[in-house]
C-alpha cells in the first residue's frame, strides 16, 4: 500500500461491511466472536482501518488501528466489535440499538510527516498529530462534515491528542493520510448471516 489505501472492490467491501455488522452483532449479544472465512488477498493483507459507528445521526463509537498490525478484515471486525462497546465515550450499544446503526468502514493509507500545514487538503486527507506522548487522529470525512477549515481542522485534532489546540504551531508533529470509506446503510440486524 504505497501511499494510498488499497483499492477494494464492491465485492471487497461488502465483505467487509458483512464483517462489521457481524463483529457488532455478536458483541452486542453477549456471542463469541466468529472469524470470517475470507480468502481475498487484498482481505488478507495488513492494513490499518477504523469502524465508526451512529445511530439515527449520532457517533456511537469510532475505533481503528492506525498501523497496519492486522489482516484487514480482522482489524474491521475487531473495531467494529470495539466501537459498539469499548469507545470510552460512549455506552455500550443495546440490542434495540441495533436496527437503527449505520456502519462506515475507513481504509486508511500509511500516515505521511507533513512540514507544511498548506499541504493539508480538506476532504481528502486525516490528521494526525503528535507531541510529548499524545497523539490524536481525525478522518478526512470528519472536517468536511462539520465544514471546518485548515485550521480549524488542525486545532480540533491537538485538542482530541488532549493538546493545546495550538500545539500544531507548536511543534506537534503533523502526519497526514487518505482512506477509502464507504457504508451500505443496512441496518446491522438484518443480513443475518
Amino acid at each position: 500500500m504505497n501511499g494510498a489505501p488499497p483499492l477494494l472492490s464492491e465485492g471487497q467491501r461488502a465483505a467487509l461491511l458483512a464483517t462489521a455488522r457481524r463483529a457488532i452483532r455478536d458483541r452486542v449479544r453477549g456471542a463469541p466472536p466468529r472469524s470470517d472465512r475470507l480468502e481475498d488477498p487484498v482481505l488478507k493483507a495488513f492494513a490499518a482501518a477504523f469502524v465508526t459507528i451512529t445511530c439515527e445521526g449520532e457517533l456511537r463509537g469510532c475505533i481503528g488501528y492506525v498501523e497496519p498490525v492486522k489482516p484487514l478484515a480482522e482489524a474491521v471486525a475487531h473495531c467494529a466489535a470495539s466501537a459498539a462497546t469499548a469507545d470510552p465515550r460512549f455506552p455500550p450499544v443495546t440490542p434495540d440499538e441495533l436496527p437503527r446503526l449505520r456502519v462506515e468502514v475507513s481504509v486508511l493509507s500509511p500516515l505521511r510527516p507533513v512540514a507544511d500545514p498548506q499541504e493539508i487538503r480538506i476532504g481528502t486527507h486525516g490528521l494526525f498529530i503528535s507531541q510529548a506522548g499524545r497523539h490524536g487522529l481525525l478522518l478526512p470525512q470528519v472536517a468536511s462534515e462539520f465544514g471546518w477549515d485548515r485550521e480549524t481542522f488542525l486545532r480540533q485534532t491537538c485538542l482530541k491528542a488532549g493538546l493545546p489546540g495550538d500545539a500544531w504551531r507548536r511543534g506537534a508533529a503533523i502526519q497526514v493520510f487518505t482512506v477509502d470509506h464507504f457504508t451500505d446503510d443496512v441496518p446491522v440486524e438484518s443480513r443475518e448471516a
